[in-house]
C-alpha cells in the first residue's frame, strides 16, 4: 500500500498502526471499497508534514480510495476535514473529486504531487474531537502563517508562533529558542518581531505539545482570514474583489478586509454562466424592490466553476445532516451540474467519533522533540484541567426560513465532568469557597468550550455552529491578556455581537438524575433561607462586578501614559474601599450559608438559621461608605470627559470594553454600586414580608430595611440622572451623524424598530425618542454595524395621529411635524400603542420645557437631506455574527440593545431599563435542549435584558450569552414530558430552552425577572406614573 514498506513510521502517522486496510473515514465502520482490477499507478502525496507519501491504486479506482487509503495510513477517524488538492494542466490549484476516476482527473500522475491539506475549517476547534486531528489543523495554520496566507496582526502571529515553538522545542530555554527561529522560517517577516516571539514564548512554561495545539488553534479561530482562501473577482462596476467560502456562508472581500458576507440562510441558488458567478437570495418582503441577484466577474468559466464546487461543498458539509444523495441518471437529456458533495457531513463525523469510542492510539510529530502525550483528547480530565478556559459569545439571532433548516446539530466534544468542589450533594450547591482551588487566571478546571449559537439554523433545540464573533472577546491565556490577537477584535468566534448566545452542547451535559433530586430535600427548604442564598448569589456576581473596575480596568488604565492619574485616582479612591468591604461582606454571608445548610462544624442551627443580623451589621458599615457612592457619579462624568478630551484614552476605554470580562459596557459597572443598594432593599423587603413580627429575625432585618431605605432616598437622584445619562453615552456609541447627544435636560424614553413609509413601501428604520426630539435611522453599511441617522423630528409642536384606515396599513399612524410629517408602522397593535403613549408623553414633556431645541443631527445630515434609499440592505440576525468589520473590531460593541431590538423588531423604554436594575439576579440553574435528555449545570447571571452563562460562579467572564427581548417565557406543557418540579421554558419562534431551578422560591424569582425582560414594564405603568419618571 505504502512503499517503501520496511521505511520507518512518517510523521504524523500513529505508532505502531497497521499496515492493513482499517476503517474507512468515508463510511463508518467499513474497509475501504475494493479497488477495481487493472494496472496499479503510484500517486504521490504531500502530508501536512511536508513528507511526501506514495500510494498505490488502481488506474480505474475514484478518488475516494486514494483518499481512504491516505486516512487509514494516519489512522485518521476525522479525515473528511481534509482534501486532496493539486494543479492542473491549467496550472489552477483544484480539489480531487473524490466520485470520479482519480487518473481521469491527473493527466500526469509522474509529474504531479497531490496535497492532503484541510478543507474544511469549522468555527471551533473543539469540535475536533482527536489529537490527531487537531495536530494536523495546526501544522495547516503553521503553514498558512509561513506563507502569509493567515493574515494577522504582531501580536497574533507572535503568540501562534510561540505555541508552535513550544509543541516542537518544549519549554522556553533563550539560546535554544533563538536558535531555532534563526534555523525556522515561520512568519514572512519574523525578524521583526522575533523579540516579541520569544516573551510569548517564556510564558508558556510546563504546555505539553497538544496544549499548544489547542492553544494555537484557539488564537487562529478568532482570526478574520482563518481558513479563508481568495478566489479573485470584479462587481459590475469593474472593482476588484475576492470572493471566498466560509461555514457561515459565500463572504465578500477587498483586499484582506471583508465587506459583506451572504449567509446560507439568505442564499435562494448559486450558479455561475460562463465567467460571471451568480448569488440569488431569497426574496426580502420589506424591500420588495430590492433585486435578489448579485454578480461577480471571474477571471474565466473555470475559476467560477472551481468556486461554485466548493460553495457546494461547504454548504453540505456544515449544513446537512447527511450526505447528499446522487441525482438519477436522466433519461434523455441533462440539465445543469450532477456534481455533489462526496463524504460524510460534520455532523456526521461527530456522532461517529463520539459512538464509535475510538481507541487512542500516540502518533509521532515530525518537528516535536517532546514525547507526544498518548492519544490526550479533550474529554480526559488531565486535558481539561490544562486547557485555559475560553469564552464563545456567539451572535446570531437569525429568523431563518423553514427551507434552510437542514442543519447538522453540532456535538461537542465529549462528556464534562464537573470540579467536585462545585458540586454538592444535590447538584445545586457550591462548596464551601474555602475549598474551591480554581482561580482567575484561565488555569482551573476548564471548560467545555463548545458553545452553540441557539440561533442559528438547524435543529429546534441544538443549532449547527454558525461564526462566532464576541463582541467583548480579548481572552487570556494563563493569565495573560491577548488583547493583541487582532487589533480591537473580539477574537471569539467571529460572533457575540448581542446576541450572543449560550449553550453547551448535549455531549457536554452533567447528567442529574432522580436520587440527585432525592438529596436535595435534606437542604434546607424555609423560604428564608432560599432568599438567603439569592444574597449570596447576587453578591458573588456583584463583586465579580467590583473586579472589573478594581482590577481589570485599572490594570489596562495604568499601563497607558496618557490616560489622566486624576481620573485614575478617582476611581481608584472611590471603588478600592467599596471592592474591600464586600469582600468581607461575601465572606460572612458565605460562612452563615453553611453553617445555615448544616457544611460546617456547627451543631446549633437556631443561632444559625438567620441573615438578618449580618445585613443590619454591614449595612450599617456600607452608610459609613456613601460618601465613596456619592462620588461614582463624578467619576462616570469625568471618565466621559476625559474620553472626549483625548482620542487615546477614549481608545483605551474602547479597547478595554473588548476584553471578555468587560460583559457589559463599561459605564454600567461603574453605576453598578448604586444599583447593589436597591437589590438589599428588595431582599429585605422580602424577607420582612415572609418573616412574622415574632420571629428572632425580624427585628434586625427591619431596621436594616430602614437604614438602606434611607441611603436608596439619598442617592436616587444621583442615580437616576447618572441612568439616563449612561444611557445617552450607550446609545451615542451605536449612532452615526449625532453631534451632541448627551446634553444636560434631555431625556431618552424610548427606542426600538418601526417600518417607516417612503416612495418605496414601508422600510424598516430604527427610532430614538427623546425628550425634545424623535430620530430615526437605519443599520448602516458602515463596518462598525451602526445606525445610520436619516432625520429628526422636533416635538415640539408635533400632533399624532392613528392612520390605519387612511394608508391601509396595519398598526399605523402619522407624525405631523412643523418641517415634516412621516407615516410609520408598529409589529404589532401593543408595540404601536406603547408607542403612540409614550410620543404623546414626550411632546407634552418637550411643550413643557423651557429650553430651547437642540438639533441631534449634525449639520451634514439635517433637514433630511439624507436619501432613504441609502440605507443598507436588511441583515439576517444570523449574519450579524458573520459581517463583522474593520470599524466594529477597532471598538463598537455589537451586543447593544439597540441591535437586538432591530433583529427582533422590537422597543424598549427607559422605564424597562430602569425595571432591569432592579431585576438582576444570578445562580445556578440546570439547562436542557427540546430534544436533549440530559440536563446540564449553568451559573446564570440575568442583567441588562440577558442571560449569561458560566461554568461556575469563579469564573471572570461568561462563556456565552442569551438576550431575552422577544422571548416568551412560560411553563412546559404535559405533552412535553418535562417530569420535573420547577421548570420553566423559554422559547423565541422555533428555539426552546429548558431551565430548571432548585426550589419554589428560585423557580418564581428568574420566573418573574425574566418576565421584566420579555414584557415591556411601561406597559403596566399609567401615563402618569411615566410622565413623573421623567
Amino acid at each position: 500500500m505504502v512503499e517503501p514498506a520496511d521505511r520507518p513510521s512518517a510523521a504524523g502517522q500513529r505508532l505502531s498502526a497497521p499496515e492493513s486496510f482499517g476503517v474507512s473515514t468515508l463510511e463508518p465502520g467499513l474497509r475501504p471499497p475494493t479497488q477495481p482490477p487493472g494496472r496499479q499507478v503510484s500517486i504521490r502525496v504531500q502530508m501536512l508534514d511536508d513528507t511526501q507519501e506514495v500510494f498505490q491504486i488502481s488506474q480505474r479506482s475514484p478518488g475516494k480510495v486514494l483518499f481512504d487509503l491516505i486516512c487509514v495510513h494516519l489512522n485518521l477517524a476525522e479525515g473528511d476535514y481534509f482534501g486532496l488538492e493539486y494543479q492542473d494542466h491549467r496550472k489552477m490549484t483544484v480539489w480531487l473529486d473524490l466520485l470520479k476516476p482519480t487518473l481521469k482527473q491527473i493527466r500526469r500522475p509522474k509529474n504531479t504531487i497531490l496535497r492532503f491539506v484541510v478543507k474544511f475549517f469549522p468555527p471551533d476547534h473543539t469540535q475536533l474531537l482527536e489529537e490527531l486531528t487537531r495536530y494536523l489543523f495546526a501544522l495547516q495554520i503553521k503553514r498558512d502563517l509561513a506563507c502569509g496566507r493567515l493574515i494577522c496582526n504582531d501580536t497574533s502571529a507572535a503568540l501562534m508562533v510561540s505555541h508552535i515553538i513550544q509543541s516542537e522545542i518544549g519549554d522556553f530555554d533563550e539560546t535554544q529558542s533563538w536558535q531555532h527561529l534563526l534555523h525556522n522560517k515561520y512568519l514572512p517577516d519574523q525578524d521583526a518581531i522575533r523579540d516579541k516571539i520569544t516573551d510569548c514564548h517564556r510564558k508558556h512554561v510546563g504546555q505539553t505539545p497538544a496544549e499548544s495545539d489547542y492553544q494555537l488553534l484557539e488564537i487562529a479561530r478568532r482570526l478574520e482570514m482563518y481558513g479563508i482562501r481568495l478566489h479573485p473577482a470584479k462587481d459590475r462596476e469593474g472593482t476588484k474583489l475576492s470572493l471566498a467560502v466560509a461555514h457561515t456562508g459565500v463572504l465578500v472581500f477587498q483586499g484582506y478586509t471583508k465587506i459583506n458576507a451572504f449567509n446560507w440562510s439568505k442564499i435562494r441558488k448559486l450558479s455561475f454562466k460562463r465567467k460571471r458567478f451568480l448569488i440569488k437570495l431569497r426574496a426580502d418582503p420589506a424591500q420588495s424592490a430590492h433585486h435578489d441577484t448579485l454578480e461577480f466577474t471571474m477571471a474565466s468559466r473555470d475559476c467560477c466553476k472551481i468556486f461554485w464546487k466548493i460553495c457546494v461543498e461547504y454548504h453540505a458539509f456544515f449544513r446537512l445532516f447527511e450526505e447528499p444523495k446522487p441525482k438519477p441518471k436522466p433519461i434523455l437529456f441533462t440539465r445543469g451540474s450532477s456534481f455533489r458533495f462526496s463524504g460524510r457531513t460534520q455532523k456526521q463525523i461527530i456522532d461517529y467519533v463520539k459512538d464509535s469510542e475510538l481507541k487512542k492510539v500516540p502518533f509521532e510529530r515530525k518537528h516535536s522533540k517532546i514525547l507526544s502525550s498518548v492519544g490526550m483528547s479533550p474529554q480526559s480530565s488531565s486535558f481539561r484541567s490544562q486547557v485555559p478556559k475560553e469564552s464563545a459569545m456567539s451572535v446570531q439571532l437569525a429568523d431563518y426560513p423553514d427551507s434552510s433548516r437542514l442543519v447538522y446539530q453540532a456535538a461537542s466534544n465529549g462528556s464534562e465532568e464537573p470540579p467536585a468542589a462545585t458540586s454538592s450533594a444535590n447538584g445545586f450547591h457550591d462548596a464551601d469557597p474555602a475549598q474551591s482551588s480554581q482561580n482567575h487566571n484561565g488555569t482551573g478546571t476548564a471548560p467545555d468550550p463548545q458553545f452553540l449559537n441557539p440561533e442559528s439554523p438547524g435543529s429546534e433545540d441544538s443549532p449547527a455552529g454558525s461564526p462566532h464573533v464576541v463582541v467583548n472577546g480579548n481572552g487570556s491565556v494563563h493569565g495573560q491578556g491577548m488583547s493583541g490577537i487582532v487589533p480591537g477584535q473580539s477574537p471569539e468566534r467571529q460572533q457575540l455581537s448581542p446576541l450572543t448566545s449560550p449553550l453547551l452542547t448535549d455531549a457536554g451535559c452533567v447528567r442529574h438524575d432522580d436520587e440527585e433530586e432525592a438529596r436535595r430535600k435534606k437542604f434546607p427548604t424555609d423560604k428564608a433561607y432560599f432568599i438567603a442564598k439569592e444574597l449570596l448569589t447576587t453578591e458573588r456576581t456583584y463583586l465579580k462586578d467590583l473586579q472589573v473596575i478594581t482590577e481589570s480596568f485599572q490594570s489596562a488604565a495604568g499601563k497607558e501614559e496618557i490616560f489622566p492619574d486624576s481620573v485614575k485616582n478617582l476611581i481608584s479612591a472611590n471603588y478600592d474601599p467599596i471592592y474591600k468591604f464586600h469582600q468581607g461582606f461575601l465572606k460572612e454571608v458565605e460562612q452563615r450559608l453553611a453553617q445555615w445548610e448544616g457544611r460546617s462544624n456547627a451543631h446549633i442551627k437556631g443561632d444559625y438559621q438567620r441573615i438578618g443580623d449580618i445585613l443590619l451589621k454591614n449595612i450599617q458599615g456600607l452608610r459609613q461608605l456613601t460618601i465613596h457612592l456619592q462620588k461614582h457619579s463624578e467619576c462616570l462624568v469625568e471618565l466621559e470627559r476625559a474620553c472626549r478630551s483625548a482620542r487615546k484614552v477614549e481608545a483605551v476605554c474602547r479597547d478595554f470594553e473588548q476584553q471578555r470580562v468587560c460583559y457589559l459596557p463599561f459605564n454600567i459597572f461603574l453605576l453598578r454600586p448604586l444599583h447593589r443598594l436597591l437589590h438589599y432593599k428588595l431582599i429585605l423587603e422580602r424577607l420582612c414580608k415572609h418573616y412574622p413580627p415574632t420571629h428572632d429575625d425580624f427585628r434586625d432585618c427591619r431596621a436594616a430595611l430602614a437604614d438602606i431605605s434611607e441611603m436608596v432616598l439619598q442617592l436616587q437622584g444621583s442615580m437616576m440622572k447618572m441612568d439616563n445619562f449612561q444611557k445617552l453615552l450607550e446609545l451615542k456609541k451605536d449612532l452615526t451623524g449625532i453631534d451632541n447627544l448627551a446634553i444636560p435636560g434631555r431625556e431618552f424614553i424610548r427606542l426600538g424598530c418601526l417600518s417607516k413609509l417612503s416612495g418605496k413601501g414601508l422600510q424598516q428604520r430604527m427610532f430614538f425618542l427623546f425628550s425634545d426630539s424623535l430620530v430615526y435611522t437605519s443599520r448602516g453599511m458602515t463596518p462598525s454595524n451602526q445606525f445610520k441617522v436619516h432625520g429628526q423630528l422636533p416635538l415640539y409642536g408635533m400632533t399624532i395621529r392613528e392612520s390605519e384606515d387612511e394608508w391601509g396599513v396595519p398598526h399605523s399612524f402619522t407624525l405631523f411635524g412643523q418641517r415634516q410629517s412621516v407615516v410609520v408602522a408598529a409589529s404589532c397593535a401593543a408595540e404601536m400603542e406603547r408607542w403612540v403613549e409614550d410620543i404623546r408623553m414626550a411632546i407634552d414633556l418637550a411643550e413643557q420645557s423651557s429650553s430651547p431645541n437642540t438639533d441631534l443631527v449634525s449639520t451634514s445630515l439635517s433637514d433630511n437631506k439624507l436619501s432613504e434609499d441609502g440605507g443598507a440592505d436588511l441583515e439576517s440576525e444570523e449574519e450579524l455574527g458573520g459581517s463583522r468589520s474593520s470599524l466594529e473590531r477597532q471598538g463598537h460593541r455589537g451586543n447593544t440593545t439597540v441591535h437586538v431590538c432591530w433583529h427582533r423588531n422590537t422597543s424598549v423604554s427607559m422605564v424597562d431599563f430602569s425595571v432591569a436594575v432592579e431585576n438582576q439576579l444570578s445562580g445556578n440553574l440546570l439547562r436542557k435542549f427540546k430534544n436533549s435528555n440530559g440536563w446540564q449545570k449553568l451559573w446564570v447571571v440575568f442583567t441588562n435584558f440577558s442571560l449569561f452563562f458560566y461554568k461556575s460562579h469563579q469564573d471572570d467572564y461568561p462563556l456565552a450569552s442569551l438576550p431575552l427581548l422577544g422571548y416568551s417565557v412560560t411553563v412546559p406543557s404535559e405533552s412535553e414530558n418535562i417530569h420535573k418540579d420547577y421548570v420553566f421554558k423559554l422559547h423565541f419562534k422555533s428555539h426552546v430552552y429548558y431551565f430548571r431551578s432548585e426550589s419554589e422560591y428560585t423557580f418564581e424569582r428568574w420566573m418573574e425577572v425574566i418576565r421584566s425582560a420579555t414584557c415591556s414594564a411601561s406597559r403596566s405603568l399609567p401615563s402618569t406614573t411615566r410622565k413623573d419618571l421623567y
